[in-house]
């Protein structure tokens, strides 16, 4: 069965003239709309992705899109008319996203999390309004679990991130140590399921010690420029962070930790290897 929005794997099942139709024994021919790549055989399955076009026909094309159906992603907008705005999404053929699924109107040359979908005709549309897809608590997930996320907005407490397109979680500002951007997509962990279901996330796997890799890490870049560093408990979080990347926080744990092991003698604007 046809997957419309996402990718197939389809064989050649009827050539007629320079058209080219793909399907499987259990699905309805699909017009490839570009050419076969060089060295395909033509018993060889094709991975495609499969829509319905603007007259209504499935069709297929070997260009994989940046999303398919069910996903949301971080698109840019490169036009703007009467029926709504229009993404950038790899294809040749931009996607749509209706006024009527805009929140705010949206303006050309700006990026937006959208999640796509199939309206009731099986076209492939898009919606920033992404909170109706989204669930705020889970009791399936378990704590450890790894889980692709994208990055969504930052908060108070946070930022906070969309778990495998179906959940919202939370980073905190104070377990965070890297900068992250709106519609990065990266990898992270369940930290914990709190009493309210909501969930907690962390971007170090089970047992990290990020203070331990971290003195490991100082300890080789004093090594490397003579045993001493122009940076201490004192300077700013910029300096530290763009030396590590980590918060002055941990930064301080760490260097606090090499001092107790008569590691580093600790100056007011360096650090220096006990020699």
């Amino acid at each position: 069965m046809l997957q419309i929005g996402k990718i197939n794997s389809l064989k050649i099942v009827k050539q007629q003239g320079a058209d080219i139709y793909l399907g499987s024994e259990t699905s309805n021919k699909v017009l490839l709309i570009d050419r076969l790549p060089a060295n395909h055989q033509a018993d060889e399955p094709l991975d495609v992705f499969v829509y319905v076009d603007t007259e209504g026909h499935l069709a297929a094309t070997t260009r994989i899109p940046a999303a398919q159906a069910d996903d949301i992603a971080y698109l840019p907008v490169v036009s703007v008319n009467y029926v709504g705005a229009f993404l950038d999404w790899g294809l040749a053929k931009d996607l749509l996203v209706p006024f009527s699924e805009q929140h705010l109107d949206m303006e050309v040359g700006k990026s937006y999390l959208v999640k796509l979908f199939l309206d009731d005709k099986s076209r492939v549309l898009a919606t920033t309004k992404i909170n109706r897809f989204l669930s705020e608590t889970s009791v399936y997930f378990k704590v450890g679990e790894k889980v692709h996320l994208i990055i969504a907005e930052s908060t108070d407490l946070g930022v906070k991130a969309i778990i495998n397109n179906s959940h919202w979680g939370m980073l905190y500002h104070n377990e965070l140590f890297q900068t992250v951007q709106i519609g990065q997509q990266l990898e992270g962990y369940i930290k914990q399921i709190r009493e309210d279901l909501k969930i907690d996330l962390t971007l170090y796997p089970p047992g990290y010690k990020l203070v331990g890799s971290l003195t490991d890490t100082i300890l080789a870049k004093l090594q490397a420029n003579g045993g001493e560093l122009q940076l201490s408990d004192k300077s700013p979080p910029e300096a530290i962070y763009a030396a590590f990347g980590v918060s002055k926080k941990v930064f301080k744990q760490a260097i606090g930790a090499l001092y107790k092991d008569h590691k580093i003698i600790l100056e007011k604007t360096a650090i220096k290897l006990v020699r």
